[in-house]
């Protein structure tokens, strides 16, 4: 009786099913779509229904207790039920005496609720051993579709929230804006059904009724069976390139404790490029730091703390993004509150990273080349940027484009299949660092538009920093405030043209005809330049006084950092101005979006300046602490890995998560002690190899070197590339591979 209601729980909603393609990616390329049409077999699931119903009642028990259950907390916002994934899979019976072997296969199923029609108006023809059930019909009417229209509405606002989120981090299917309408065409509830393998959702209706035409739809979202991840090249050429690199390690490492610890000699004399992989020696230049005068050393603090900042807000978006959720419709209370805004505003956290790249780029440059110099290595310069950034990039994609893929599984695992889809078809653009033009949408690695940006500010800094190393101050100051003001009055025209919203998220409903703020501001260079211009000026400013007393008094220091403090302030707090549901001011908005983050950067600017010249009292004891280093030089590995990570652990929930910040802050701690798990793996790995090799092909030598003199620009990320060097490039390029 148990397996009969299963099927007739089934039966009752669902008269037509259609075949779902998820927009977002072709799921064909990520899910084997032959292994699925190969089991189906009409005849074959009707034999195998009539068995279970008439003669294996404990087995119809499985099905039904692995697969459909109501969602729980419809009037909370939950449309979603995950059923009972892995036992569904697991479901395995082999007929005695017979060659049927009855296995599970798990479905997702979608039941739109903006539907015009009444179940208890239709007449379903129940086989005849079902009969005694019809009673289920007006029950499902009643306690499934019926939802209060607060509740209705809310539900609307949420998706509208929820698709601005997913945007901001690359998830979305498409580039279009959502309004209300597009909204309600998402509502519907999603449940999970187990039926046996040889049957597709109609089959087995078919089996048990005598069905007819309703108005009453659902969608068949996807199926889910084992081993229905194919192996493709990206696969084999992943274990290979990693297996490869593995065996380096070992290689290296032994050599390396032969050399300095079995034969005691001079770690100096160590052939550079036999120990390049070495666990050992990587390791000690990881931990080992020796200062340097000149160094910035609060940099290694702002970097972490900007780190830890990004990493728990991509933590946060993706609870709020998560497609099961016990309490959706809490979400919306917790955005527009005024204490959720150390989450809200986090995405103002990139452009501390655009200005420390502009600020360093003068800070590590002037002074040490000139005008012709620069010239005549430009093609060096510009090489060695991209390669110091590329091994660690193109890990992470050929990862996500293939292991990643197969790191773990879910109900919900399509989630880490919409990202291997991407990186499998735009992994080129990201290379190429031109994914935030040529498919902002369709991202591989959706937090990495972050690199393209500043990238393509590093292609065109040349043309500022030729004048700034020329000798000449008043040239200088000229050309870094002029790129400064054209890169404002650029950025506010274009804002006051285009008319876009005061921020990535807001609750109030999108204006007929406003331009995609994530792909036209967002993850558009001319309006996140000005940051990057903001540093430019002040590295100058730190490059003139470099071993320099600067004087102030108290009052003009206090002054200073209680502007810094209201200015920063004020750029945090605009956010909770914008996430008002009544908000509606175009002009704010415009100014929001054409001065906030310069303003944060001027603040940031201004803290670094204070904290290099002694004026920064304990806020500068905390950011140049000893702790930072490490995170310092693992940050681009931590930036580049952690979202693949979090999206890898969401993935593999097999229950609807309740949202909380309790919740969010214990997910946070795993991210991130994944994320710096991870990151030093990579770093020993690739990025260190990388370092020392690219070292000695650009920059010259044999395998044997002398030990080079530490560079100050170096010793604010950490040790150089000596034998106690810093593992990662000097310290501007590390900035730029550290992202939102």
């Amino acid at each position: 009786m148990k397996f009969k209601l299963v099927f007739i729980f089934i039966s009752v909603f669902i008269i037509n099913v259609n075949g779902y393609i998820d927009l977002v990616y072709n799921r064909t390329n990520v899910f084997d779509p032959k292994i699925y049409e190969d089991i189906l077999d009409r005849e074959e699931c009707f034999k195998q229904i009539r068995y279970i119903a008439t003669r294996n009642a404990f087995l119809g028990v499985q099905f039904l207790d692995a697969g459909f259950r109501i969602p729980r907390s419809i009037q909370k916002g939950n449309l979603f039920d995950l059923g009972s994934y892995y036992e569904c899979l697991g479901i395995h019976n082999d007929v005695q005496n017979t060659s049927m072997s009855i296995e599970g296969k798990f479905c997702m199923t979608k039941i739109p609720l903006q539907q015009d029609t009444d179940v208890n108006a239709t007449s379903l023809r129940v086989r005849p051993e079902f009969s005694e059930l019809s009673w289920l019909v007006s029950w499902f009417n009643s306690q499934l579709l019926n939802v209060d229209s607060t509740t209705y509405e809310d539900l609307i606002s949420h998706i509208r929230v929820k698709s601005q989120i997913q945007k901001l981090v690359g998830i979305t299917p498409d580039n279009m804006q959502r309004n209300d309408q597009t909204a309600i065409t998402e509502l519907s509830i999603q449940m999970a059904v187990c039926i046996p393998k040889p049957c597709s959702l109609q089959n087995a209706l078919d089996a048990i009724l005598d069905l007819r035409p309703t108005d009453l739809q659902i969608e068949e979202a996807y199926c889910r069976i084992p081993n229905d991840r194919p192996w493709i090249a990206a696969d084999y050429v992943a274990l290979g390139i990693f297996t490869f690199l593995g065996i380096l390690m070992v290689l290296s490492t032994a050599y390396d404790i032969r050399h300095q610890i079995f034969l005691k000699k001079d770690p100096k004399t160590a052939n550079k490029i036999y120990q390049s992989f070495s666990v050992y020696t990587n390791t000690l230049r990881l931990v080992t730091y020796k200062p340097v005068a000149g160094a910035l050393e609060c940099l290694d603090g702002i970097r972490a703390f900007a780190m830890i900042w990004v990493i728990i807000g991509h933590t946060y978006v993706n609870q709020l993004t998560a497609a099961t959720l016990h309490n959706p419709l809490d979400i919306k209370t917790f955005i527009e509150s005024f204490w959720s805004l150390w989450i809200t505003a986090g995405p103002i956290t990139v452009d501390t990273f655009f200005a420390l790249s502009g600020l360093l780029l003068i800070y590590s440059t002037a002074g040490k080349m000139t005008g012709l110099k620069l010239v005549k290595n430009l093609h060096l310069f510009y090489l060695n940027r991209y390669l110091r950034l590329f091994p660690v990039l193109a890990a992470c994609v050929l990862l996500q484009a293939s292991l990643f893929h197969r790191a773990s599984d879910g109900p919900v695992w399509d989630e880490v299949g919409r990202q291997t889809h991407h990186c499998r078809k735009y992994w080129w653009s990201t290379l190429l660092f031109m994914q935030n033009y040529y498919n902002p949408g369709y991202m591989c690695l959706p937090h990495s538009w972050y690199l393209a940006i500043d990238f393509q500010l590093f292609l065109i800094s040349p043309l500022i920093l030729f004048w700034v190393v020329s000798g000449k101050k008043k040239t200088a100051w000229i050309t870094i405030i002029s790129a400064l003001l054209a890169s404002l009055v650029g950025t506010t025209i274009y804002n006051f043209i285009m008319g876009f919203k005061g921020g990535p998220v807001t609750l109030s409903p999108v204006k007929e005809g406003q331009p995609d703020y994530f792909s036209y501001y967002y993850v558009n260079t001319l309006p996140r330049s000005p940051p990057f211009f903001v540093g430019m000026i002040f590295g100058y400013i730190l490059h003139l006084c470099r071993g320099k007393k600067v004087v102030m008094s108290k009052v003009q220091v206090i002054l200073l950092w209680f502007i810094a403090i209201i200015l920063s302030s004020a750029a945090l707090c605009t956010n909770y101005l914008v996430l008002q549901e009544d908000w509606d001011n175009q002009t704010v908005d415009d100014l929001i979006n054409s001065y906030m983050r310069p303003i944060w950067a001027l603040s940031i600017c201004w803290i670094i300046f204070a904290c290099t010249h002694g004026y920064g009292g304990p806020i500068n004891w905390i950011l140049s602490h000893p702790m930072w280093k490490i995170l310092g030089r693992l940050s681009y590995a931590m930036y580049l890995f952690h979202y693949p990570i979090i999206i890898l652990i969401n993935a593999s929930s097999i229950s609807p998560m309740y949202f909380s910040n309790e919740f969010s802050i214990r997910r946070f701690m795993t991210d991130f002690t994944i994320s710096v798990l991870a990151a030093y793996f990579v770093t020993l790995f690739v990025d260190a190899p990388s370092s020392v090799l690219i070292k000695h092909f650009i920059g010259g030598g044999g395998g044997k070197r002398r030990p080079e003199p530490v560079k100050p620009l170096n010793s604010t990320n950490g040790p150089t590339s000596s034998s106690k060097g810093n593992v990662e490039a000097p310290e501007e390029e590390v900035v730029n591979k550290t992202s939102l």
